[in-house]
């Protein structure tokens, strides 16, 4: 079996990714790199290499890159500068021999005119380079997290209601532990080569529909609170948010609202081989262990 290694090993998709390949391939395989070993020491006694490497250091990467066959590319953090630390790790793995490299930009369907912030156009130059490195690649298109749909409505919303600003998009949001799934898939099989796939879950809600299904959880109406992008800035930081992680969120909400993720694929369900969880089983998990 080629040596696998999954960068960004000690953030929650790397470390995850990793946990699901352990039940796939021998932990002798698999390699995680992370700029603190220290943070990863539970791969480490789970088997797992461990390799210091970070982004902007490109002969770092290329010592960190020997004898890996694939890699596991997770995407560097939004408002650095990505284009560099991506470009880094697809060179590196090149001059190092690596074969195969997945990537995980954000869904971006070709009629859709919304772009994120500091994330879709990086995304996009991500792809131009694998394009033009000549490595065979895969892309993991994810849509937004399950886990993130608590931020995007702020604060305790079973109490104060679902806030965000008006409108009835709809997003196929997925967990970040069904997406490393998927991702584990692609690594530890053959046939993924070439290929992209956009890993919607299933069905697509809007803010109203997360309302409903607080609503369904609570047992008592959770309204849907239709705010100005001003209004709903206000309520996040009111609810402890720094106001550019407020911003931030209004970009996603505005993504949701126009649409841009409201696909529906069937990608993640054949990788994974059942159906994926949805909005309102996820909700229910998370906001019933709120309430006990």
């Amino acid at each position: 079996m080629p040596r696998i290694l999954v960068t960004g090993a000690s953030g929650n998709i790397g470390r995850l990714t990793l946990q699901h390949l352990l039940k796939r391939v021998p932990a002798s395989d698999l390699v995680g790199l992370v700029r603190d070993p220290a943070k990863a020491t539970d791969l480490a006694a789970a088997g797992i290499e461990i390799r210091q490497g970070d982004y902007f250091d490109y002969d770092g990467l290329v010592r960190a890159f020997e004898g890996i066959a694939k890699v596991m590319l997770v995407s560097a953090t939004a408002f650095t500068d990505r284009n560099t630390q991506h470009q880094n790790v697809i060179s590196a793995a090149r001059q190092a021999g690596v074969k195969h490299i997945v990537y995980m930009p954000i869904i971006r369907e070709a009629e859709s005119a919304f772009t994120l912030p500091d994330i879709t156009e990086q995304d996009r130059f991500v792809e131009e380079q694998l394009k033009a490195s000549g490595l065979t690649y895969t892309l993991v298109r994810h849509p937004p997290f399950l886990e993130s749909v608590a931020f995007y409505i702020g604060g305790n919303a079973l109490e104060t209601g679902v806030h965000a600003p008006a409108g009835a998009g709809k997003a196929g949001y997925a967990s970040r532990d069904e997406l490393a799934e998927a991702h584990a898939v692609v690594l530890s099989q053959a046939g993924h080569e070439g290929k992209t796939y956009s890993l919607y879950g299933d069905p697509a809600v809007s803010f109203a529909d997360v309302a409903q299904i607080l609503s369904d959880i609570s047992g008592k109406p959770v309204p849907f609170v239709a705010s100005s992008d001003q209004d709903y800035i206000a309520h996040l930081v009111a609810a402890g948010l720094p106001e550019s992680a407020a911003g931030f969120a209004l970009a996603w909400v505005q993504g949701v609202n126009a649409g841009a993720w409201d696909g529906k694929t069937g990608d993640l369900e054949h990788l994974l081989g059942r159906k994926p969880t949805t909005a309102a089983e996820f909700l229910r998990a998370t906001y019933a262990a709120r309430q006990a």
